[in-house]
């Protein structure tokens, strides 16, 4: 399997390059697979949602989606996840929660690579779990994209390609491998899914453990939760989502003095970061009406407990990656 750009591949950017690109990925898959099943960790991602879309086109019934609620998804996630797939487009879908499993793992752990490695092990120790519940698995797919690959050596220990042990006993599947992120989208409405799951903000593997930064916390990750969902649903109503490529809130483990009620008392920051970007290995600020700005602040300060400032991260890629961890 390629695991660079051919020279002569041409940016997917029409729909015609599009269906060629499906129809060649159909006709690999049903060669690679066979009569076989394939187990896909199904995010809800951009990613892994195309390349779902992409396998049920294939091969339909012999792909197993399993969707992990790791704790770590964003508001509504996994409930979009079980309406889309499970009742729209009919998928095989199964669904953990093992959100305690997760979290238990995770308390104390602040170094980022660490909480990395232990989410992507205990992803797929999960699959592992479900796949000896099934019969006939032999093959894992993947969402893994072109910068997952250039990133994996020395950036990111687990986003698709870190972190899988060697002994895993799937042979991968990774329909989309080539492609950079605006061309999976691409793909993804040529393929019939819904607007709001294609263009959808990207989320790294880890989810919101490499978003509520250090060691995770409970109640830091709902309050991360709600203001990320916050910052989401006033970029939308604004005209921003389709603007600007990618915003979340990541919440830093430390707090600062503010006054509540005409009381003094501790609370954390909730850091803004927007940024736009062709293929993710650069990315530049986008620029946020300060009208919108103080409204965000306003919401997210008096909505949500434990947050008592909002700051806005105006570093590029590079010198800053996009996640903060």
């Amino acid at each position: 399997m390629l695991n660079t750009r051919p020279s002569d591949m041409k940016r997917i950017t029409t729909a015609e390059l599009a269906d060629k690109f499906i129809d060649e990925q159909v006709a690999e898959v049903r060669a690679q697979v066979g009569d076989k099943k394939v187990l896909l960790a199904l995010s809800g991602g951009v990613d892994s949602s195309v390349v779902a879309a992409l396998l049920i086109k294939a091969i339909g019934k012999q792909l197993v989606c399993v969707h992990v609620n790791h704790g770590l998804m964003r508001k509504g996630e996994s409930e979009q996840v079980i309406e889309v797939f499970g009742k729209e487009l009919d998928a095989n879908l199964i669904y953990v929660d093992a959100t305690d499993r997760f979290l238990d793992l995770l308390k104390g752990v602040s170094a980022p690579e660490t909480k990395r490695k232990i989410i992507g092990g205990e992803f797929i120790k999960v699959f592992d779990e479900e796949a000896s519940k099934l019969k006939g698995i032999s093959f894992l797919a993947q969402g893994t994209i072109y910068p997952d690959i250039i990133e994996s050596d020395g950036v990111k220990a687990h986003h698709n390609v870190g972190g899988l042990p060697e002994d895993m006993q799937f042979e991968l599947v990774e329909p989309i491998r080539l492609l950079y992120k605006d061309e999976v989208r691409v793909v993804g409405k040529r393929l019939g899914l819904p607007a709001g799951m294609v263009d959808r903000q990207p989320f790294p593997g880890p989810g919101l453990g490499v978003r509520c930064l250090g060691a995770i916390t409970r109640d830091r990750l709902h309050a991360l939760r709600e203001a990320d969902a916050i910052l989401r649903e006033e970029f939308d109503k604004n005209g921003l989502a389709g603007k600007v490529w990618q915003y979340f809130i990541a919440v830093p483990d430390m707090k600062s003095v503010g006054v509540k009620d005409g009381k003094r008392y501790e609370g954390w920051p909730a850091i803004i970061r927007a940024v736009n970007t062709v293929d993710a290995m650069t990315a530049t600020i986008e620029e946020i009406p300060y009208s919108l700005l103080h409204r965000i602040t306003d919401r997210i300060t008096h909505e949500v407990d434990g947050i008592n400032r909002v700051l806005l991260d105006l570093t590029p890629k590079p010198i800053g990656t996009i996640e903060w961890e």
